[in-house]
């Protein structure tokens, strides 16, 4: 039988560590391929980690067609919305499968009617998927974690997009180390988890210093002119404290620290790589 892996549809499978997939070829060494694997034509879209231990074993497995499906993103729509209903997928892995399929739903919507070629008193009804909450509701996230993996797949390299996907790093803090280069980005996945969640913290510390402050509200009566002399009017005026200052150079230097031993992590394993091929 020639089954056929599709490299797009595999991507949406968040992979199994490595104590989950060593517990389902015990599982399937022991007791055989009990659930058929599922099929459309001769494209696998269900059982892949099954498939792929029952060939390397030589253990017998059954298939079963899906023949519902009329184009491959009605396949895709199929696997994104088993894998979001399983509670083993990651935050991360359902973000990007729910942004996923917005970008699928998005394509198969016919282009807007215009405002004259509708007809009178109606309104175009809105797409689905459309909305960020919409997303987040379907990966069960919040707003701002979609909006945190939007700006990891934007920003992050490969490297720090792995880390958060096997766990390494969280989505918070994956998001805030992607706006570091990405240089800086690998030399701090490289770092491990001790120095990835540094830079996350200094980079979050750098920011706070570095905001404005919000001015306190004052209440004037409407019935008293403003002079400009007003205690509230002079305490307004006064540029940041010496503090406040001091924070923000803190925060920079701490900022340097991480950079330097990220690009110590780097440079350490330039010198074993040279070590090794002499």
């Amino acid at each position: 039988m020639n089954i056929t892996i599709n490299q797009v549809l595999q991507s949406y499978i968040d992979p199994l560590t490595a104590s989950e997939y060593a517990a389902l070829e015990r599982s399937l060494l022991a007791e055989g391929c009990r659930d058929a694997l599922v099929l459309w034509n001769d494209v696998l879209i269900d059982g892949h980690n099954r498939y792929a231990i029952c060939r390397q074993h030589g253990i017998e497995f059954k298939t079963i067609q899906n023949a519902s499906f009329t184009s491959l993103d009605d396949v895709m729509l199929w696997m994104i919305d088993n894998h979001l209903a399983r509670r083993s997928v990651s935050d991360f892995q359902r973000g990007v499968l729910a942004l996923r399929k917005k970008e699928i739903v998005a394509a198969r919507i016919p282009a807007p009617v215009s405002a004259q070629d509708a007809p009178d008193g109606e309104n175009a009804p809105k797409p689905p998927m459309s909305t960020r909450e919409e997303v987040a509701k379907a990966a069960r996230l919040s707003s701002n974690q979609i909006s945190q993996i939007e700006k990891i797949q934007k920003a992050a390299s490969p490297e720090l997009v792995e880390a958060v996907r096997s766990g390494t790093i969280s989505i918070n803090a994956a998001a805030t180390v992607a706006s570091l280069p990405p240089e800086e980005q690998v030399a701090a996945v490289a770092g491990g988890k001790k120095l990835l969640r540094q830079a996350a913290k200094e980079i979050r510390e750098q920011r706070a210093a570095t905001r404005t402050p919000r001015e306190p509200k004052v209440h004037v009566s409407q019935d008293t002119p403003e002079t400009g002399n007003e205690p509230w009017a002079e305490n307004a005026a006064q540029t940041p404290s010496e503090a406040e200052r001091l924070r923000g150079e803190i925060a920079s230097l701490k900022q340097q620290v991480v950079q330097l031993q990220a690009q110590n992590v780097e440079l350490e394993q330039r010198i074993a790589a040279l070590i090794d091929a002499s």
